[in-house]
């Protein structure tokens, strides 16, 4: 599956796919948020859970780099090129 083709999909279902096939990567704080970012194979998915309200309020797939930025420090991106 690609990005197009997931971001087209229910929330809840982009989210059960993240969980079931996603690598974990990383996690960050952003605008009260955990933001958890998983490696989906050809494309990265980031997961925004809102603690306050106890649900997650974002699931999205991307292949720009600059979306990985905030993450950079926090992961190595060599491991998923080998």
């Amino acid at each position: 599956m690609d990005f197009y083709a997931f971001n087209t999909l229910p929330r809840d279902t982009r989210a059960e796919l993240v969980w079931q096939q996603g690598r974990f990567l990383a996690i960050r704080t952003e605008m009260g948020c955990s933001v958890v970012l998983y490696h989906m194979g050809s494309f990265f998915a980031e997961v925004w859970y809102s603690p306050e309200d106890n649900q997650i309020a974002l699931v999205h797939g991307f292949k720009s780099y600059s979306i990985l930025e905030p993450y950079l420090e926090l992961i190595d991106l060599q491991e998923l090129m080998e």
